[in-house]
């Protein structure tokens, strides 16, 4: 016969099944999802205190990544058509807006730290430069 406190810590046990899977869980969605420059916003700021939105800067492209609990939302903006980058310095964390030559809204990468925000624009700046180099030498 199972006595009541058997059942309390059967049901405690499977609780902290619950919170251990859904803690690995969180952890894992919060990782750098590529290699390279990848900017991982602060879990301490508003809207990514569970999954962390990312910026990956290649020599090629932006891409803006939003982890989701099952799957996740890419927003790839070709070097190309990067028309500005804007940084937002707030008192403890930057917000990032990356504007597109095509008019259409800005990406907006927010709660990143002020250090990360300006290696961002300089790294996009930079990879602009050089991509813009390359199509005039090549012409």
């Amino acid at each position: 016969m199972i006595t009541t406190a058997g059942i309390a810590g059967i049901v405690l046990g499977a609780l902290l099944g619950v919170c251990l899977l859904a803690a690995i869980w969180v952890w894992r969605k919060g990782r750098p999802f590529a290699e390279g420059h990848v900017f991982r916003a602060s879990r301490l700021s508003r809207g990514n205190r569970l999954l962390p939105v990312q910026v990956l800067i290649t020599p090629t492209s932006v891409v803006h990544y939003t982890p989701e609990w099952f799957g996740r939302l890419e927003h790839s903006i070709h070097m190309a058509h990067v028309a500005s980058v804007r940084i937002d310095t707030n008192m403890f964390f930057s917000d990032v807006f990356i504007e597109t030559t095509g008019g259409v809204n800005p990406i907006r990468c927010a709660g990143h730290r002020k250090g990360d925000a300006v290696r961002m624009k300089t790294l996009i700046e930079q990879y602009q430069t050089g991509y813009y180099r390359q199509q005039s030498s090549g012409a």
